[in-house]
């Protein structure tokens, strides 16, 4: 889908400035903030279909967790190197400014920090952190990278599938492969991010409740709102008669209700918007 041009892009972004201007605003995020850093997106247009992984087929299938730790340890290099791109930087703008309270993420990566935010709610975890399923000791995932290259020095030069959103990037042959397991106690080790067939925990779900509560606008960003816990979010704001800003290539579920829908890239348009705003 090609960008809006430069006439267009404008003649939105101001409308989206009308809207927002003198309101302390509440970002929600999602992959399309992540692509121009190299992240690919699940949903985005041009993306293979993907299967992220199950937790019950992690937790009960030793094959699943050598796939998953594997194509999660390839991965993870690459994306654990990214950097935040101008999507990232203009909404820390925004907060340092005093002009946005925060941003709710569904994103693991971890950029939004990168990029200087320190109001985030990170929904769907982070891959910095690994945890045992057994005792709940918590290690940090360079720990647990070391000991992998340790004990599978096969794995960096197998050949494998192009990075994913999750920072996956699956070896060919993954049978060979061991799978780290907890220090402490022996236990099943996973990182600290929500699985399919999972559910938020609710401690999180609150900060982000409470970052919408206090906002008096919102705008998302990168997202085609197909996931539940963002659809919440909203439907919160509505109740309070919050304007909603959308930035999203293509369509999303929430466009008939926005105040301004902005069908394109993220990075070009929170740039304009931060300048036509004067956020310094």
């Amino acid at each position: 889908m090609a960008e809006l041009s430069s006439s267009d892009r404008e003649h939105a972004v101001d409308s989206a400035r009308t809207v927002l201007q003198g309101r302390k605003i509440a970002f929600i995020t999602g992959a399309g903030v992540s692509t121009d850093s190299g992240i690919p997106d699940y949903r985005g247009e041009g993306s293979l279909p993907r299967t992220p992984m199950d937790i019950r087929a992690f937790l009960t299938s030793h094959a699943a967790r050598q796939r998953y730790w594997a194509g999660g340890h390839r991965g993870y290099q690459a994306f654990s190197a990214t950097e935040p791109n101008p999507s990232h930087r203009a909404i820390a703008r925004f907060e340092g400014s005093g002009d946005a309270l925060g941003v709710i993420t569904q994103n693991v990566d971890g950029l939004h920090l990168k990029a200087g935010s320190e109001h985030v709610v990170e929904l769907h975890g982070t891959a910095r952190n690994i945890i045992c399923t057994e005792c709940g000791q918590v290690f940090d995932r360079r720990d647990i990278s070391d000991r992998i290259e340790s004990t599978n020095p096969w794995l960096l030069s197998a050949p494998a599938a192009e990075l994913g959103p999750d920072g996956d990037s699956i070896p060919e042959n993954v049978d060979q492969f061991v799978v780290p397991e907890c220090t402490i106690c022996g236990g099943i080790l996973r990182p600290d991010v929500v699985f399919f067939g999972e559910f938020i925990p609710r401690e999180r779900f609150s900060s982000a409740e409470g970052m919408v509560a206090a906002a008096d606008a919102i705008v998302v960003a990168g997202t085609s709102l197909t996931v539940n816990t963002p659809i919440r979010l909203l439907d919160r704001a509505r109740r309070r008669n919050l304007p909603i800003v959308i930035i999203n290539r293509g369509p999303t579920k929430w466009d008939t209700q926005a105040a301004v829908k902005i069908d394109d890239g993220t990075s070009a348009t929170l740039q304009a918007l931060a300048d036509a705003m004067e956020i310094a």
